[in-house]
């Protein structure tokens, strides 16, 4: 068994100003060690702003100070921010570890809209997991976690947790809180979806960033506005349980499907 405590920081942040959301982040990082968590997780593009136009372009050394935060603080970080890729500006979220030790990179797979379409390259790997604490840690961004593929093939690689930076806006308030829960309940995983709250430009977000435990419930919650920071456990025998007594992953019939759901185009 393994019981690792998380945290996840919903927060209007500052848009376009790195230094007060690096001091942000600094302060949470904070906030959760005290309050016994091991990983602190952000919003999408948390360190720069997501709709913030050009100012995404700023990348150069944002990674190792998140790094030094976590090393300082002596706790994980999974922070949302730009990173420059040999086919542009990725929407990415980096995993680093209460050392400093960077773990893993992910590039959001699926681009929402002209809000991603416009500036940042799409990431080409669909499944990064990270071992932390004896709990598998899946990454998804926002828009991917809507695909129910990706969370599914998170939990088929051996993810307990899977860990979303969201920029959830209104009117997608439903994503929040029904898709969010079914994600957890269909693969037995605990699903922490972290979101801005407030706004940015024209972009209105929908908070009620939650962590949802496998078998659909949130164990911790938000409200729409505001900043919060949430706090839960994650077990992996409630996880093990739950495979148990709901075997989805095991019941599949990919030999009914898989490779067929790819070979249709959606009906126009």
């Amino acid at each position: 068994m393994s019981v690792l405590r998380i945290a996840g920081l919903q927060t209007p942040g500052t848009p376009g100003d790195v230094e007060a959301n690096l001091a942000e982040l600094d302060s949470a990082a904070g906030e959760a060690a005290a309050a016994g968590a091991r990983l602190l997780i952000t919003p999408e593009m948390f360190v720069t702003g997501y709709d913030i136009g050009d100012g995404v372009r700023e990348t150069d050394g944002l990674t190792q100070r998140v790094a030094e935060i976590a090393r300082q603080r002596a706790v994980g970080v999974l922070a949302g921010l730009p990173a420059r890729r040999p086919g542009g500006i990725a929407n990415s979220a980096v995993f680093v570890k209460p050392d400093g030790t960077v773990a893993a990179e992910y590039d959001k797979t699926h681009l929402f809209a002209s809000l991603d379409k416009t500036r940042f390259a799409a990431g080409d790997r669909l499944t990064t997991i990270v071992d932390f604490d004896g709990v598998g840690i899946g990454v998804l961004i926002c828009y991917d976690v809507e695909f129910p593929e990706a969370a599914r093939a998170l939990a088929m690689a051996g993810a307990q947790l899977i860990a979303v930076p969201t920029a959830n806006m209104v009117p997608f308030d439903f994503i929040c809180t029904s898709v969010i829960p079914v994600r957890a309940w269909e693969n037995q995983t605990y699903v922490a979806y972290i979101n801005h709250s407030g706004s940015e430009r024209d972009t209105v977000y929908a908070g009620q960033s939650s962590i949802v435990g496998p078998d659909g419930v949130p164990l911790a919650a938000a409200a729409s506005d505001g900043r919060t920071l949430l706090v839960a456990d994650i077990d992996t025998d409630i996880v093990q349980r739950a495979r148990a007594d709901n075997p989805y992953l095991t019941d599949r019939r990919p030999d009914l499907y898989g490779p067929a759901t790819d070979r249709h185009r959606p009906v126009q």
